[in-house]
This record gives C-alpha cells, sequence and structure tokens, in this order.
C-alpha cells in the first residue's frame, strides 16, 4: 500500500529490505528507536507504519 501511494503521487523513494540488509536494519533501530516496518523517512521525521494522512501532511499531498 505504501509503495503504491508514494508512486501514485510521483513521490521518489528508496527502498531497503532490512531483513536481508543488517546495517539498514541498524540504521531503521537508530533513527525511530523501533523496529517496525514499514518505515518512512521525510527529512527528520520519521513515520512508523502506513499511515496515509501523516505521510501527505510530511509530504504536502493534498488529496492523495
Amino acid at each position: 500500500m505504501l509503495k503504491e501511494f508514494l508512486k501514485k503521487n510521483n513521490v521518489a523513494f528508496s527502498e531497503f529490505n532490512v531483513a536481508e540488509d543488517r546495517d539498514a536494519l541498524a540504521e531503521m533501530i537508530e533513527k525511530s528507536g523501533q523496529i517496525g516496518v514499514p518505515q518512512i523517512v521525510v527529512g527528520d521525521t520519521v513515520i512508523v507504519g502506513f499511515d496515509k494522512e501523516a505521510l501527505k501532511k510530511t509530504l504536502g499531498i493534498e488529496n492523495g
């Protein structure tokens, strides 16, 4: 759902598989203090889980 939302709203993103990439896992935990996925990082903002309203607000999307 998250990837579909980002693509629909023309938001470029990078994807990391933390189950396979231990460095990405360590960075994720360091930034958020959590292990839940997905985690979205926009600037200094970390959103854990697919929170559509928080994403719209953070990314400045009005109708997404």
